[in-house]
């Protein structure tokens, strides 16, 4: 049977919750990442009136401003965030019990075995846009295709707001006249070599040959070439999805100190394990990362334990024991909080009491509900002593 694969991006995510939140933000040049003035940080969204300036995600933030000087610049509410993801990916369980979220905003739905309930795949597309401007007054780019590779790219085309599908019998039209650059794992740096070997279009590969583009490109040309065919068979579900759960914060002033890092550590928790929750996924193993200022250098420390975890006190014991063993007298411009060794257990671990649980569930439920953190535990507090 014939796969029917959907990938569904929303629009400007970050930005488009921002407009949707502030009727005043409406039409104008919308760029989430740091306050205007910051002296780092990256923009991690931004609207589509700010990229007619040409603004892009993870520019520079003094770059941002240099190109569009009269953009509304916003810090990232990653609790409201999360809580609007939520209900879209309540929708996309409408529709077929196999997602794969990919992000916050976006994710690849099997349909395959379920096209009777629509009229074709079309239809499908547009009931699913529908039922998310229902339900978040938000557009979301969707595509539709065989695969998972012509699907992303059928979600790119036409964005904002776009609906394209791709049939079996349409994958070289669609494809021919596309840039490499365009396909998955084909950077910048490749294109730019692949172009200096005459090959810029997927049409221009697909002309070559599969025996001369791989004796030019070696494994690689083999692998470039089943893209430009638009082969793909990878599976739709939790097995090619995210394989850990992270959070970081750059900071716009240095810190050191112990009782800093900690804090901030504490402040990134929340976020890892809601999320770790939210997915039915436990872990097993903790990582901290920590970048200096001086020459960027950056460490990683990793613990794994006996038992699986959901939970944020693990995280915080296991983090706390990490830290212990670096350098925190020297400044510090980042600290990140990461979990992997993910896999889907429902049984907690005995270790882990009923009380505990039950307290994290109710603070999950309270922050998810005003799409912030407004009730969290006091060591994410700043201490005078």
């Amino acid at each position: 049977m014939e796969r029917t694969i959907v990938h569904v991006d929303m629009d400007a995510f970050y930005a488009a919750v921002e407009q949707r939140d502030n009727p005043e933000l409406r039409g104008k040049p919308v760029i989430v990442g740091a306050p205007k003035d910051a002296k780092r940080g990256v923009v991690s969204t931004c609207s589509y009136e700010a990229r007619k300036y040409g603004v892009r995600s993870a520019m520079p933030i003094s770059e941002a401003v240099r190109l569009c000087p009269d953009g509304v610049y916003l810090v990232p509410d990653m609790r409201r965030y999360v809580a609007v993801s939520r209900q879209i990916h309540k929708i996309f369980e409408e529709f077929t019990p196999v997602v794969e979220p990919v992000s916050i905003d976006e994710a690849f739905l099997d349909m395959t075995g379920c096209m009777h309930r629509y009229s074709d795949e079309t239809d499908l597309g547009m009931r699913i846009k529908k039922r998310i401007a229902e339900e978040t007054s938000l557009t979301a780019s969707v595509g539709v295709s065989v695969n998972k590779l012509l699907a992303k790219l059928a979600s790119d085309a036409k964005k904002p707001d776009g609906l394209v599908v791709v049939k079996s019998h349409q994958i070289d039209n669609f494809l021919f006249p596309m840039p490499l650059r365009r396909l998955y794992g084909v950077g910048k740096k490749t294109a730019d070599a692949l172009e200096r070997k005459g090959l810029r279009l997927v049409s221009d590969v697909r002309r070559r040959g599969l025996e001369a583009v791989e004796r030019d490109l070696g494994e690689f040309g083999r692998h470039l070439y089943r893209l430009c065919c638009g082969q793909d068979d990878r599976p739709v579900g939790v097995q090619s999805g995210a394989k850990s759960i992270s959070r970081e914060i750059t900071f716009q002033t240095d810190i050191s100190g112990l009782q800093t890092v900690l804090v901030n550590v504490a402040k990134l928790i929340p976020y890892v394990g809601q999320q770790l929750r939210r997915t039915g996924m436990r872990a097993r193993t903790v990582t901290v990362k920590i970048r200096y200022s001086q020459g960027f250098a950056t460490i990683t420390r990793s613990t794994t334990l006996p038992e699986s975890f959901d939970d944020d006190d693990t995280i915080y014991d296991a983090a706390r024991q990490l830290v212990q063993g670096v350098d925190r007298l020297n400044a510090i411009r980042l600290v990140g909080v990461g979990v992997s060794g993910l896999r889907e257990e429902k049984q907690a671990s005995f270790l882990y009491n009923k009380e505990d649980r039950e307290l994290t569930r109710v603070l999950d439920d309270i922050n998810l509900k005003y799409g912030k953190q407004v009730v969290f535990r006091g060591r994410s507090l700043e201490r005078l002593d």
